[in-house]
């Protein structure tokens, strides 16, 4: 076979063309090219020095073929009849019989798949090119089909060249198992810091979800929370660490931990703001993240928030309208510098609250506010309890397997209870009016309250006394206003005495003399839980609850 006619089609020949053109030239064009190029007085001593070099047309290529370290194989026709194999391929594959269609010659090249690709390339005329595919031989090649043209001009043959580029394959592997097994340790330690069972307090009823970024996306720093403070009052946080990888999920960790610490001094949610963001600056000072943080209370209807940085909380009312949050909100967490202040979005009966990173809304060909919209057309359509809700969010929101980045949602309700279930959440109030009087009436009132809901009798009288001990306790230290309130749950009894002095209540023990200073030790006996923290407008407000029994709920 006359190999010198797609000779010149092999790769990297067409980089030499303009070498061979100038041996085409005629003597006297060669010399007045020459002349044009080089100077006189040397053109003589060059022809004499340089011998002619022979044409690549004149290289004999079969043996150029059989020495080359890459495998070349030459089909020819329809079935792609093997016309020649090199020594390369020989060694790779052993021994190949010529005439026979590829599929019985050359199986290794059906079995990864490149005979339709040799069909392409006969009916195109174009070379194609495969990377790294492995052969059965366990090495990995890559592929380059050339189509080779007959006498006739027309495309009758394909010239197969295969590089060996197992090292590189492996190498690669190597690399995407490193960053598997770092993507993996990040994600685990997201999870980990995560809460494992969400917290679900007794007025609310919450879901979350944390879906990782796709497998090419390193892990963020999103996380969530949900912290019983007491009383019946409820934070909620989300958040978002900026940057990926094992160093942001440490950040995270630190910051839900820190979270967690401040809310059970029970500060207003501007004041945990506040002390994030010292902490943030000192945990690392390039390191910023943002933050929301929102105290619901039954008793108010509403969420008392924080933001630093975040995307505005979501709400959507009973009759399906949406609601965003609105200021304020100041910088992220780690910045330094700035005043937070706390505000309020209503959340009735019946209302729904989202909580979300950006990763739920954010689209690189997308503006950010409209990715919000969406969000809240997807809410203002979405029922059902708070994991229905939240899955039925990430996938309005396009969030799949594959996404670019970090997504946690935080869904909240305050179901609107009627029938048999609103009994068993109640609540009673007293102004606590006039002087010593007062201690007595609330005794009366309470003891009233009590009876109503049909509690046993142990749970009667032990509400009866942590009423008498809260409320003798804000006669003898408080100011007016004075308040009693009596809630109870299906879980729980809260009682609860504010004033309007703001020093809090401690703990202490009382000397054998002492005729006062056991009110609050006697309470914290008795109670299952109790506390104290001040109250909007210079106020306090001091709180105990009782476990109920398993008969009364």
């Amino acid at each position: 076979m006359n190999f010198t006619r797609w000779s010149a089609r092999l790769p990297g020949t067409q980089r030499r063309a303009a070498a061979r053109t100038d041996h085409q030239l005629t003597p006297d064009r060669r010399e007045e090219t020459a002349a044009s190029s080089v100077p006189a007085a040397r053109v003589e001593q060059l022809t004499d020095a340089a011998p002619p070099l022979p044409a690549v047309d004149e290289l004999p290529v079969r043996e150029v073929l059989d020495r080359v370290p890459a495998l070349v194989a030459h089909v020819h026709g329809p079935d792609h009849r093997l016309a020649y194999v090199n020594d390369a391929y020989v060694t790779a594959f052993g021994p190949r019989p010529t005439g026979a269609p590829a599929r019985e010659a050359l199986p290794e090249l059906h079995e990864i798949g490149l005979l339709p690709l040799l069909d392409q390339v006969l009916r195109s005329g174009k070379p194609r090119t495969v990377k790294s595919r492995k052969a059965p031989d366990g090495r990995s090649y890559t592929f380059t089909c050339t189509p080779v043209t007959e006498g006739d001009g027309a495309v009758g043959a394909v010239l197969v060249f295969a590089t060996d580029v197992t090292d590189h394959a492996e190498a690669a592997e190597r690399l995407r198992a490193s960053e598997r097994s770092q993507r993996e340790t990040a994600v685990t330690l997201q999870r980990s810091l995560l809460p494992q069972e969400l917290e679900q307090p007794d007025d609310l009823r919450i879901a979350a979800t944390y879906q990782p970024g796709g497998t090419e996306a390193a892990v963020g720093g999103d996380w969530y929370d949900v912290i019983t403070l007491g009383g019946g009052r409820t934070a909620l946080v989300i958040g978002d660490v900026m940057g990926r990888g094992v160093r942001a999920a440490a950040v995270m960790g630190q910051l839900r931990t820190a979270v967690r610490a401040y809310a059970r001094l029970d500060l207003p949610p501007h004041e945990v703001l506040q002390l994030l963001d010292g902490l943030a600056t000192e945990i690392d000072a390039n390191q910023i993240a943002t933050c929301v943080y929102a105290i619901h209370d039954p008793n108010e209807g509403s969420l008392v928030y924080a933001s630093a940085g975040h995307l505005p909380i979501l709400v959507r009312d009973e009759s399906g309208a949406v609601q965003r949050a609105d200021e304020p909100t100041g910088p992220p967490l780690g910045t330094g510098g700035w005043m937070h202040s706390s505000g309020s979005i209503p959340l009735s009966p019946g209302s729904t609250a989202v909580l979300y990173t950006d990763g739920l809304v954010e689209r690189r060909n997308e503006d950010l506010d409209e990715g919000i919209a969406s969000l809240e057309r997807a809410l203002s359509g979405a029922t059902g309890t708070p994991q229905v809700v939240c899955d039925r969010l990430v996938r309005a929101s396009g969030v799949t397997a594959e996404h670019d980045d970090d997504v946690a949602v935080l869904v909240l309700q305050h179901p609107a209870r009627t029938g048999p279930d609103s009994e068993l959440f109640r609540n009673a109030a007293l102004e606590l009016l006039g002087g010593v009087e007062a201690a007595p009436r609330a005794r009366a009132f309470a003891s009233g309250v009590l009876t109503s809901w049909r509690f046993p009798v142990e749970l009667h009288d032990l509400g009866v006394l942590a009423v008498s001990e809260l409320v003798a306790n804000s006669l003898q230290h408080g100011t007016p206003p004075m308040r009693l309130r009596l809630r109870r749950t299906d879980r729980r009894l809260i009682v609860e005495v504010t004033d309007g002095d703001d020093h809090l209540p401690r703990r202490r023990r009382a000397e054998p003399g002492d005729e006062s200073g056991r009110g609050i030790a006697i309470v914290a006996t008795i109670a299952s839980n109790w506390g104290s923290r001040r109250t909007p407008g210079g106020g306090k407000a001091v709180w105990c609850e009782f476990a109920l029994p398993t008969a009364t709920k």
